[in-house]
């Protein structure tokens, strides 16, 4: 259950998807630093509360334009999380891969996942 949390796609709309689609290659995980990792837990986090707030508000909206404002809403709040944390999406997206193609590195997101929960 816990290695699905991270091996999830990440996507509160289709736009997003786009945002944070996974990509790159498992020979980029040992180029991750600890601070690279932290980051990406804390933006994890973050991307999480998002979704869970703004998920529903798509799901029971059936004004195509509310839609489209609630995405647009969600996609600026996850630019903002990862802009907060230093990373843009392709940073996001290469860490994600890394994390997702590396057993030990996924166990040492997830530690990391778990911390930054238990704070917020």
């Amino acid at each position: 259950m816990r290695s699905a949390l991270v091996a999830g796609a990440l996507c509160l709309s289709v736009n997003l998807s786009a945002l944070v689609a996974k990509q790159g290659s498992t020979a980029e995980s040992s180029n991750v630093s600890d601070k690279e990792l932290r980051a990406f837990a804390k933006a994890y986090v973050e991307y999480q509360k998002i979704r869970q707030n703004y998920e529903p508000k798509m799901n029971n909206t059936r004004d195509e334009k509310e839609k489209l404002k609630i995405q647009r809403e969600g996609d600026d709040k996850v630019k903002q999380a990862l802009e907060k944390q230093g990373l843009t999406p392709q940073g996001y997206n290469r860490l994600f891969a890394a994390v997702n193609g590396n057993p030990q590195l996924r166990q040492k997101a997830l530690t990391l996942i778990d911390e930054e929960r238990k704070k917020s």
